[in-house]
């Protein structure tokens, strides 16, 4: 529900609606506007609960309409907040106008391995060095990450390099501790409806960074991001990194391009697109990743290894130092048709 105010309501009138929404246990949330503000209630209502704040509201002074919102997904959505989200990582700032580019290893190696490969991709423009301390790895038998030792590399790196820092969470009992070490907390696609974990990321106090599940329709992905909004946490990037394809003969996945701006239209959070997993071949990332600009995203999170031949996971879909920088040159020169500043 969405209490719209008249024009020029006073303070005090607010704040009368906000007391007797309190007054029938509920949050309201204010949203000042241009001339007038709005008072959400992001609760799901009966229809007697909803009839009887109408009523309680409908008559206190300054109220000029009550709307019903279209969305379940209330907190990630426009009616609830009306101007575009930016989120800050470190120094970086992630929305409207920028682009900005998370790049790395797929996997922590050793200090040396991720030291070379935050220079490269900083030298190259990235702002972000990302980097997984722990990998959820389809076979047990797969390198699985360095863990804490992993966190402690990503911390010393990121702080002799400059560049803000984005590894993955993996559980909930792990958050306080990978939140201690990283500037963006990332929840992986396989843990995209980790329920525990999306509340315990939103009460961390940290920018939280959440794939699309690889089956997940847009609502669903939307609808985790409020698991993570309703804990407090403004600060959640979406990030499209492909779905189940119909056919693997070519990619690893289908990066569903269409859901930028389909975001963008239901969304206020900012949209970073992961083309390394979302087509699962070097040769194809580059290509992915200028249509991605193109398409209205707001970053990317790319792949890249100091030799991508020796890498310990994901070694066929990451960049060398070279290619990522040849792309960083094109993402440059296509940057003022986007809009956006690289």
């Amino acid at each position: 529900m969405i209490v719209v105010m008249q024009m020029g309501a006073t303070e005090a009138q607010v704040q009368a609606v906000a007391d007797a929404v309190r007054a029938k246990g509920y949050e309201p949330l204010v949203m000042p506007g241009e001339g007038r503000t709005a008072i959400g209630i992001p609760a799901a209502l009966s229809t007697d609960e909803r009839m009887t704040l109408e009523s309680i509201i409908g008559r206190l002074e300054g109220v000029n309409k009550i709307t019903q919102t279209s969305h379940s997904y209330k907190l990630a959505s426009w009616e609830y907040h009306r101007e575009p989200t930016v989120v800050k990582a470190g120094s970086q700032r992630i929305g409207p106008g920028s682009f900005t580019v998370m790049a790395g290893p797929c996997s922590v190696e050793s200090y040396e391995q991720y030291l070379a490969a935050a220079q490269a991709v900083k030298r190259a423009g990235a702002k972000i060095i990302r980097g997984g301390a722990f990998k959820p790895r389809t076979s047990p038998y797969s390198f699985q990450g360095l863990k804490m030792e992993g966190l402690e590399i990503i911390k010393q790196v990121s702080t002799e390099t400059g560049l803000a820092s984005i590894t993955e969470v993996m559980s909930a009992d792990m958050v306080g501790a990978v939140a201690e070490h990283v500037d963006l907390l990332q929840i992986g696609a396989r843990s995209m409806q980790n329920f525990p974990l999306l509340i315990e990321a939103g009460k961390s106090g940290k920018p939280v960074f959440l794939k699309r599940g690889p089956s997940a329709t847009i609502e669903e992905f939307l609808l985790a991001a409020e698991y993570v909004l309703n804990e407090g946490c403004p600060d959640v990037i979406l990030c499209e990194r492909g779905i189940m394809p119909m056919d693997r003969t070519f990619t690893r996945n289908t990066l569903d391009l269409a859901a930028v701006p389909v975001l963008k239209s239901l969304s206020h959070l900012p949209v970073i697109v992961d083309p390394s997993h979302g087509v699962g071949v070097a040769k194809f990332v580059p290509a992915m990743a200028k249509a991605a600009m193109i398409a209205g995203a707001d970053g990317l999170m790319i792949e890249v290894h100091p030799d991508p031949n020796e890498a310990l996971s994901d070694g066929s879909q990451t960049l060398d130092p070279d290619q990522f920088s040849a792309l960083m040159d094109d993402l440059r020169v296509l940057a003022p048709f986007a809009q956006r500043t690289l």
